[in-house]
C-alpha cells in the first residue's frame, strides 16, 4: 500500500477521500493549507474549515497538518486575479490555484515529506491506458463533475494523484459521511471564490487593488443605453447587473472596448459566434483535431467542434467567451487537452 497525503479542505468529499483510503490500506495523512489571511467569509480557507479537517482527521484517526501557502497563493493567484480584470480579462482563480498549489507546491511537499500519492475530494476520475499515459475523466456525478478545473494536470501529476470520491455521486458521497459519523456529512459544499466577501463582494476587492473605471453602455448602432461604474466587473455574456431594466429584450455584453470604456450589448443572437480563438494550447497525451466537445466553464455544457491551429470551430454557433477563461477539449469523458480564451 501507498504513503498518501490527502489534502482535507474540510468539507465532506476530502474527508470521505481520507476515509475511502484509510479502509483500503493506506498509510494516510491529511492536511489542510492556509491559503488566504485577509477578509472572507465563503470558499475553502476559513479557520472553521480547518478545525473540521482537524476534528475528522481525529474521528479517521490519521495524522493532520496545517501547511501554509498564503505567499505563494498572493503570488500565484490573487495578484494574477486582479491583473486579469485590471486588463479585461476574467480569470479562474480556482483552476489557478490547482495549477500552482494544489498540484504544484503541495505535490512538491509531498515529495520532500517521502509520500508516494496525492489525494483530493475533486469530482473526477484518473484513467490510465495500455500505453501507461493517463487522462482526466469526468466524475460519476456529472452535475458535480469537476474535470474542468483539473485540466492542466499533466502526466507526472496524473500518475500521482488519487480521486476516490470521483467514481460515486454526490448523494454517496454524503451517505458514506453518515454511515461513518463523519462532522461534515451535512456540510454545504463552498460556492464562492475564498477570498472574495460576500459583503463587499468583487467590486469591493478589486477597487481596493486597482482603479476601476466607469464605462458607457450602448447598443449595436452605439447609442448609448446605460452606464456602469466599473468596466472590470464586466464580462462577455453577461446579462444580470447591467442597470438596463424597463427593455422586455434581454440583452448581453457582446463586447467591451477597454481602450475607450464602452461595453457593447445586444440580444442573445447577438452573443453567438462560428470560430473561438485560443492562446497557450496544450494537450494531455496527443493532439487530436476532430470528435472534440470543448467546455468554457466548470459547469457549463461541451459543445462539438473541430480544432485548426489556433481557432476552435463549432458545429452549431456558440456563446462568446470572455478572455481569460479556460477553454478545455474532450473526448467523450476524458480529457485531451486545454486552452485559454484569447
Amino acid at each position: 500500500m501507498s504513503e498518501v497525503l490527502v489534502a482535507m479542505s474540510g468539507g465532506v468529499d476530502s474527508s470521505v477521500t481520507a476515509a475511502l483510503l484509510k479502509d483500503q490500506g493506506h498509510n494516510v495523512v491529511g492536511v489542510t493549507l492556509k491559503l488566504w489571511g485577509g477578509d472572507s467569509d465563503s470558499g475553502c480557507c476559513s479557520v472553521s474549515d480547518v478545525d473540521d479537517a482537524r476534528r475528522v482527521a481525529q474521528q479517521l484517526g490519521i495524522d493532520h497538518h496545517v501547511f501554509n501557502f498564503g505567499e505563494d497563493f498572493d503570488r500565484h493567484v490573487v495578484e494574477p486575479y486582479v491583473a486579469a480584470y485590471d486588463q479585461g480579462e476574467t480569470p479562474n482563480p480556482c483552476i489557478e490555484c490547482n495549477r500552482h498549489i494544489k498540484f504544484d507546491k503541495l505535490l512538491r511537499r509531498a515529495d520532500v515529506l517521502g509520500f508516494d500519492m496525492l489525494a483530493t475530494g475533486h469530482h473526477a476520475r484518473v484513467v490510465e491506458h495500455p500505453d501507461k499515459t493517463f487522462r482526466i475523466a469526468r466524475g460519476e456525478d456529472m452535475a458535480k463533475d469537476q474535470s474542468y478545473v483539473l485540466h492542466m494536470l499533466d502526466q507526472a501529476q496524473l500518475r500521482r494523484l488519487m480521486l476516490p470520491v470521483g467514481n460515486f455521486t454526490k448523494g454517496q458521497v454524503r451517505e458514506l459521511a453518515t454511515e461513518l459519523g463523519l462532522r461534515t456529512a451535512a456540510k454545504p459544499d463552498s460556492q464562492d471564490v475564498c477570498f472574495i466577501h460576500s459583503v463587499g463582494g468583487r467590486k469591493q476587492f478589486l477597487g481596493d487593488r486597482i482603479p476601476l473605471n466607469p464605462a458607457a453602455i450602448v447598443d449595436g448602432t452605439g447609442r448609448q443605453v446605460g452606464s456602469t461604474e466599473a468596466v472590470q466587473l464586466v464580462t462577455i455574456g453577461q446579462r444580470k447587473g447591467l442597470g438596463l431594466g424597463g427593455n422586455d429584450q434581454r440583452r448581453f455584453v457582446t463586447d467591451i472596448d477597454r481602450a475607450n470604456n464602452v461595453i457593447t450589448v445586444g440580444s442573445h443572437v447577438d452573443t453567438l459566434t462560428e470560430t473561438l480563438e485560443i492562446k497557450g494550447l496544450r494537450w494531455v497525451s496527443q493532439p487530436v483535431a476532430d470528435q472534440l466537445h470543448v467546455q468554457t466553464s466548470a459547469h457549463g455544457p461541451a459543445n462539438p467542434a473541430s480544432l485548426s491551429g489556433t481557432t476552435v470551430q463549432w458545429h452549431q454557433p456558440s456563446r462568446r467567451i470572455a478572455p481569460g477563461q479556460s477553454v478545455v477539449f474532450y473526448l467523450g469523458d476524458e480529457v485531451a487537452g486545454g486552452a485559454t480564451a484569447a
